[in-house]
């Protein structure tokens, strides 16, 4: 399962990126990828559905454990997080805030980067339209990815799309600082290699 999507970053080693889509009350989306020499593999994914009795806080207990062990078995090298969709109401959005925290929690336990992307971000990245559907973004992580079905539930679906928008955007992020970065002139080999000459003056 490879794709031409994203190039990898650091010198073209192994990068593996872990995309989770948080959710308040329904399924936690997660997938894991890795990119290597211009391809990307889908190495897991899936989606975290707990009871709907269970409190608030013991389901950001869970989440938080879950995270961490895909973390743990996997070793991503970045996490990449959806940020909270700007048109919810207040309280979903604190509940999303806080689910987000937890993701972020152990991701700074493991010592690995944490990164958000809006889901407008995601979007525009992975389809090139900010206003996707749920079925286009499906649609187009089954293509990147070269999976033979659409990855399910939608929920995997879109958390693999926000480690593809990860991938991409650290392409494009390396990409600028090569641009950017200042080129020193090349020296010569000779003049590299000749010693200073000390000129001592001759005694009569």
């Amino acid at each position: 399962m490879t794709s031409p999507f994203a190039q990898p970053v650091e010198n073209g080693r192994k990068f593996r990126v872990l995309g989770v889509d948080p959710a308040v009350s329904g399924a936690t989306g997660f997938g894991v990828i890795e990119v290597e020499h211009g391809c990307t593999r889908l190495m897991h994914f899936g989606a975290w559905k707990l009871p709907p009795n269970v409190t608030f806080a013991v389901r950001l207990r869970e989440i938080h454990f879950l995270v961490s062990g895909v973390v743990q078995q996997f070793a991503p090298d970045a996490v990449a997080v959806e940020s909270v969709f700007s048109a919810l109401n207040a309280g979903t959005a604190l509940k999303l805030a806080e689910v987000r925290g937890v993701v972020l929690l152990a991701a700074a336990q493991a010592q690995i980067p944490a990164h958000s992307y809006s889901p407008r971000e995601v979007k525009a990245n992975v389809t090139g339209y900010g206003a996707a559907s749920k079925q286009q973004v499906q649609q187009m992580v089954k293509s990147l990815l070269g999976l033979d079905q659409c990855p399910e539930p939608s929920d995997a679906a879109d958390a693999l799309a926000v480690a593809l928008c990860h991938a991409q955007m650290s392409r494009a992020r390396e990409r600028l600082a090569l641009s950017v970065a200042p080129r020193r002139p090349p020296v010569a080999a000779n003049n590299a290699a000749r010693p200073a000459r000390i000129s001592i003056p001759r005694a009569r």
